[in-house]
């Protein structure tokens, strides 16, 4: 019997969301006694008692808490990338591994990865061939040294395979296999529809009904930090939305800003409802109902092109271009007056034609891990 040893590296809470599909896969495969065993460890590179990792997440994804943590904690990106790169290594020697799966762009990944080559052990990239193409942003750089160093490039799209051939990826290497977070939304399609707004306590007390709200999701810190330009594009919403609420599961700091600007800026904020965040079944029922989804975060973007909701991201560019040429998702930038545009389109319940990009049919988590064993 072929036996492989994977280690599976998470560096936060949303990486977790997209290897959920790929242990559901492998913990089949052990059902099923697979002619092939493969074994397999969670490392997260935080600490144990990370409030970003709340029990639900894991029951939600159906999987189990990591088997590691590393217990790295720090701001400073530099000396973050050190730690995780002294603790991973001590994991990796204590621990037989055949092959090391990485995903996006963190910092903390990039040390996996370096670590993961040091060690002569096969490296595996989930999300492979994301750009920005802007060299100043910190997760560009690690795009290009992670990708640099993998072995096997798992790419969401066609941009992102041809993004990897040019900078001189091997043909061999690199696999398109289709958008991993779309396994998730299938695999829980169930549990979703089998809820109600009413369900949802964070939500108590709201004048919702399905398909007649938006959905707005605030995170990136250079927009939090540019309070001018923040403060013009909530007047945008609120102004435009009319009577149509916008409900707004906010972590606190963004919370924080937003709240003082409306008092400093005397900003009519009657129609934005911010609530806590949702757990992942919860906020998945939200955008999947929504009217339209207004949001700074690229996974966000991707799953509503999936459910064919009208999404507007803002953000200048987006690391899965056929969200826009062929889903939901209209790029805006951080210009009031193109949120203005698209948010009155959206108000109206006038929006493109949308389409569901190839291969985000989910079943690229099967893909990744057929391609693992073949490659072993």
């Amino acid at each position: 019997m072929q036996k492989t040893e994977l280690c599976i590296f998470c560096g936060a809470r949303p990486n977790f969301i997209k290897v959920a599909p790929i242990i559901r896969v492998i913990n089949k495969l052990a059902e099923e006694n697979s002619p092939h065993k493969v074994t397999y460890s969670l490392v997260y590179a935080g600490l144990a008692d990370d409030p970003t990792l709340e029990d639900e997440l894991f029951d939600n994804l159906s999987i189990r808490r990591p088997d590691a943590y590393l217990g790295v904690e720090c701001e400073n990106l530099n000396e973050l990338t050190g730690q995780v790169m002294s603790k991973f290594e001590q994991y990796l020697q204590s621990h037989p591994t055949d092959v090391v799966i990485v995903v996006d762009d963190l910092a903390s990944t990039m040390a996996a990865a370096i670590v993961t080559k040091k060690q002569a052990i096969t490296l595996a990239h989930i999300a492979a061939g994301t750009r920005s193409f802007d060299i100043t942003m910190p997760k560009e750089i690690n795009r290009l040294v992670i990708d640099g160093l993998s072995d096997i490039l798992f790419t969401a799209g066609f941009s992102n395979n041809s993004i990897a051939n040019k900078e001189g990826a091997e043909l061999s290497k690199v696999y398109m296999v289709g958008n991993i977070l779309i396994d998730n939304i299938r695999y829980n399609r169930e549990r979703v529809e089998g809820m109600r707004l009413n369900d949802i306590d964070a939500l108590a007390g709201l004048p919702l009904k399905e398909g007649c709200y938006i959905v707005f999701t605030l995170n990136r810190k250079a927009l939090l930090a540019d309070q001018e330009n923040l403060e013009k594009m909530l007047r945008v919403l609120c102004e435009t939305a009319g009577d149509l609420p916008i409900i707004a599961p906010l972590r606190d700091s963004a919370v924080q800003v937003i709240m003082a600007l409306g008092l400093k800026k005397n900003i009519s904020l009657h129609n934005l409802h911010i609530v806590k965040p949702l757990n992942y079944l919860q906020f998945a029922y939200l955008t999947s109902h929504a009217q339209g989804v207004v949001t700074d975060s690229g996974n966000v973007a991707e799953e509503a092109t999936f459910n064919n909701i009208p999404c507007i991201t803002l953000n200048s560019y987006t690391e899965h271009i056929e969200t826009v040429k062929v889903g939901s998702n209209v790029l805006v930038g951080e210009d009031a007056e193109l949120l203005r545009s698209a948010f009155a389109d959206m108000v109206s319940g006038t929006w493109k034609k949308c389409g569901i990009p190839d291969r985000w049919d989910g079943r690229s988590a099967e893909r990744i891990v057929q391609i693992l064993l073949e490659h072993r």
